[in-house]
């Protein structure tokens, strides 16, 4: 338990009465857990818990899905290293819900959904919204709790917590029948339950320290939600000091920053050929905080190869996810391993030199800027990018969901630090502006970029409601092809001339930033991009408001 915990703790103890409700006691819970924010759709299931977050010290808000709420939670475990918190009703609510839950499991965020539940009386009698939270769930959360008992409502809450950060993170669901949670119980709080973190024995560090030394191109690749700013920039400058190469996972950018000699390329979906090539070409292979799975690897295509020498590192010691050999597994979660592994002095080789700036020069080619000077043709996201990124701050973030869109990201925008990126390594639509929310309101003040496609706009653009009501202040750029792009490269790749199913008939997204109070303006003409997103900038800068720039650009432009 950290020291500001103990202080949480130590003050509601002496506010506290003896005793209170099931759903004050579980707020109070979230409250010694460190928990700053919760992002809710409410429901008459679990208004008591409502009632104990009214002049609580957490910041509830209220979302206009459960989709969107969950995502937002999912987010903010991205950021920190207790998981975010989401709460809806039964039924209905927690199918809804259901999306970010999985964008959780597979991205490995830690994550608590509390999911309101009909009576405990009503139970097994086919009530209004009533279904069964554990087989629904049981096998896309690593637990799913239910409080039968008012007096076990702080001890669930521990329980919860712990097993959402516990070994690999993941999402954790939590049931709350309507009148246990009304129930009065002990309002004694159960203390935090500590985490285990793992790290390298001696055998380890000589193992490691052996394979690097013998290694002529050794590449790390660091991955997953599990690191903090301290970690990933002691690694940073480990690697630096050794002339050590290192890719970052797919949509983890900025673990390593963007402009760092050692940081080599994105390795995932749509990756350069020679980000691609690396996976075979390297000697030796240390996966940090992730594994070789099925998007690093290309569909369990690259490194397969059994003779190949591969490092796991991370505290999951069942490795899920996994493909290809396995030449030795460190069981630690990534802060812990580098605290280790600065200590490790290697000598420097040339052919580490050679091979990390031949790669780095070629990420360096890859992510050049196109000219900023705008063409006479239709708008252009080139021109976009090269117009946003040149006056971003260092501490920018960019959020982004799931499509081609996001290419443009991965190719241009420089991340520079640990969860400077959010995205939904499953692939999951919709998350974009949810998350932009969620980063936007944990930083006040910091520039926080999100780039949507026209398709995934809609699926939770309404979040936009929620960003004019706790003032959050992201741009948004949503670009507007009138088509999945996404599905329809794939499409002609499998049926040639025959697009089905992939075409789109957008409103005016701009007029829809307006009426949900922000600012609003649509780019059609590669000319007025500069002055869109000068006006967009000066908006979210000076009015305190959200800024959306409609781009609407030609269909089958990509970014590679």
């Amino acid at each position: 338990m950290t020291q500001v915990q103990k202080e949480a703790v130590a003050v509601a103890a002496e506010q506290q009465p003896s005793r209170k409700s099931a759903g004050h006691v579980i707020v109070d819970s979230l409250i010694a857990h460190g928990v700053e924010r919760t992002y809710v759709v409410p429901g008459e299931s679990y208004l008591e818990v409502l009632d104990g977050l009214h002049n609580s010290t957490i910041d509830t808000i209220v979302c206009r899905h459960e989709g969107g709420a969950a995502y937002m939670a999912e987010a903010d475990g991205k950021m920190n290293q207790r998981p975010g918190i989401a709460m809806v009703t039964r039924g209905p609510g927690a199918a809804n819900a259901h999306v970010g839950l999985h964008t959780a499991w597979q991205d490995s965020t830690p994550m608590v959904l509390f999911v309101g539940l009909i009576p405990f009386e009503h139970r097994d009698r086919e009530a209004f919204q009533e279904f069964d939270i554990k087989s629904w769930f049981d096998t896309g959360a690593k637990r799913v709790m239910v409080l039968d008992h008012p007096e076990r409502a702080s001890e669930i809450v521990a329980e919860a917590m712990f097993a959402a950060t516990s070994g690999r993170p993941g999402p954790v669901v939590v049931g709350l029948p309507e009148d246990v949670i009304r129930e009065e119980t002990d309002a004694t709080l159960h203390p935090v339950i500590p985490v285990a973190q793992g790290g390298m024995t001696v055998t380890d560090w000589k193992a490691l320290q052996a394979a690097l030394k013998e290694a002529e191109k050794p590449l790390f690749v660091v991955g997953g939600n599990d690191w903090t700013h301290e970690g990933a920039s002691a690694l940073t400058t480990w690697l630096e000091e050794h002339n050590i190469a290192a890719a970052v996972e797919w949509r983890c950018e900025g673990t390593i920053p963007f402009d760092s000699p050692s940081y080599v390329g994105p390795i995932g979906y749509g990756r350069p050929k020679p980000t691609y090539d690396l996976l075979e070409e390297t000697d030796l292979l240390v996966f940090v905080g992730t594994v070789p799975g099925d998007v690093i690897t290309d569909g369990f295509l690259v490194r397969q190869d059994w003779s190949k020498k591969n490092f796991l590192v991370t505290i999951d010691p069942s490795l899920r996810g996994r493909s290809g050999p396995v030449s030795y597994q460190i069981v630690a979660k990534p802060d812990v391993f580098v605290r280790d592994l600065v200590m490790m002095d290697l000598p420097l080789k040339e052919e580490w030199k050679d091979f990390t700036q031949r790669m780095r020069g070629e990420q360096e080619k890859f992510a050049a800027l196109p000219p900023a000077e705008p063409t006479d043709g239709p708008a252009r996201m080139d021109t976009m990018m090269a117009n946003l990124v040149s006056g971003l701050p260092r501490d920018a973030m960019i959020t982004l969901g799931a499509g081609e869109h996001t290419n443009w990201a991965h190719r241009y925008f420089p991340t520079h630090d640990y969860a400077s990126m959010l995205s939904a390594r499953n692939g999951s639509m919709g998350y974009s502006v949810p998350s932009a929310i969620a980063a936007s309101l944990a930083y006040p003040g910091r520039r926080v970029v999100t780039i949507a496609g026209d398709g995934e706009f809609l699926m939770n653009g309404q979040e936009l409601a929620t960003a004019a009501q706790y003032g959050a202040t992201p741009l948004v750029i949503v670009m507007d092809n009138q088509e999945y792009g996404t599905i329809r490269t794939h499409q002609e790749r499998w049926y040639p001339e025959r697009i089905s199913g992939t075409q789109l008939k957008n409103p005016d997204f701009a007029l829809m930033a307006q009426a949900f109070g922000g600012f609003g303006v649509k780019v059609e003409r590669d000319a007025d991009v500069p002055t869109a997103l000068e006006a967009a900038l000066k908006a979210i800068d000076e009015d305190k408001t959200f800024a959306l720039i409609h781009l609407v650009v030609e269909q089958r432009v990509k970014a590679y």
